[in-house]
């Protein structure tokens, strides 16, 4: 028995989550919410470039709540919890990249209750914030006794993120330091690596201060710098760290950190990846320590990340993966440790 999946919205991860849907052995895509009128009312199949499928994409949020259908994989470019709220209360489980990986009460509350009314489950899944930030860094903690700190940092050339609105307006990419750091850029990501911080201190069982410590640095082009929102001109934002930490007095236990560049060259400040290049690194400091490098979820060059972005399918694949033991799940707000471990699925052309 397949489970009935509509994917929501058809951006980059909506795209491989839809590739990553037709895979899976135990999904059926039957349906598809698109915010373009240009887009409604085409076949799937024609949106991802690829084949008729049969399933038509819609506009219209009151035929995605009245399809029958056991899951939606809910990944706009920015969250709205009435939409959410609404999928739940149609019965529809749902997973997304976008929010509520571990969210506080109060955060949760008018989801959980939408989910228990609904009969249906949310769970955040994704890499960062989501399995790179949170699940994977915890995992590894049960090889040690005694943690001291857990860390867990991105590395990536933004070269490769071709959506050039987003970079420039609401990454900031291209404008002066006083405008990217006053955007609205690090309270967007506060939503999701907040609660990936507050996820690792309950877990471990620190007794950390219930305020995460955040801040923000930027680096800019001393020199013109090529990237998918035109030349960046000296003066201008290139790179932007972000940092989230968790604090027990004086002491850092917990700490997330993001690093986007537009490359090496031409930085003030003069950030780069080192010698490992683009990655993401998971440490465990305890008895004894751990530390993980993972490559594979950023593109060899740009070319190939303008072309398929492997850190956006991963995302995909995460919530894809999820779907089953979601839908499985008891109603509510669920988060990774509330779920079963999750896996991938064997390719179609190996599996028995």
């Amino acid at each position: 028995m397949t489970l009935r999946v509509v994917q929501w919205a058809t951006g980059s991860v909506g795209v491989a989550a839809i590739n990553g849907v037709l895979e899976h052995p135990e999904l059926d895509l039957v349906g598809c919410f698109v915010y373009s009128e240009a887009k409604s009312g085409k076949d799937v199949g024609e949106i991802i470039g690829g084949a008729p499928l049969g399933v038509v994409a819609t506009d219209n949020r009151d035929d995605i709540l009245a399809m029958d259908a056991d899951a939606v994989i809910y990944a706009p470019m920015l969250p709205k919890i009435d939409e959410v709220a609404a999928l739940l209360r149609s019965g529809k489980n749902v997973i997304t990249p976008v929010g509520w990986f571990y969210p506080s009460e109060s955060e949760a509350g008018p989801l959980q209750e939408a989910a228990v009314a609904g009969n249906a489950t949310l769970h955040g899944a994704g890499i960062g914030p989501g399995a790179a930030t949170e699940l994977f860094p915890l995992l590894l903690s049960v090889m040690s006794t005694g943690v001291t700190f857990l860390r867990a940092e991105e590395f990536s050339d933004l070269r490769t993120y071709g959506a050039p609105d987003v970079l420039r307006h609401v990454m900031g990419f291209g404008g002066t330091p006083e405008t990217a750091l006053s955007g609205p850029m690090q309270k967007l990501l506060d939503g999701g690596f907040i609660q990936s911080v507050r996820l690792c201190v309950d877990r471990l069982g620190f007794a950390a201060d219930p305020t995460v410590r955040t801040s923000q640095e930027v680096a800019v082009a001393t020199g013109p710098i090529d990237s998918p929102i035109g030349t960046i001109e000296a003066g201008q934002v290139a790179a932007r760290r972000f940092h989230w930490e968790a604090l027990v007095g004086d002491t850092v236990v917990v700490r997330i950190t993001v690093n986007w560049l537009m490359g090496e060259e031409n930085l003030d400040q003069p950030w780069s990846f080192g010698p490992a290049g683009e990655r993401y690194e998971m440490e465990v400091r305890g008895n004894p320590n751990t530390f993980v490098t993972v490559k594979g979820w950023q593109p060899e060059t740009v070319e190939e990340g303008l072309e398929s972005n492997p850190g956006v399918v991963a995302t995909a694949a995460h919530c894809v993966n999820a779907v089953p033991a979601t839908c499985a799940a008891e109603p509510g707000v669920q988060s990774f440790f509330d779920l079963p471990l999750i896996t991938g699925r064997a390719a179609p052309d190996l599996a028995r």
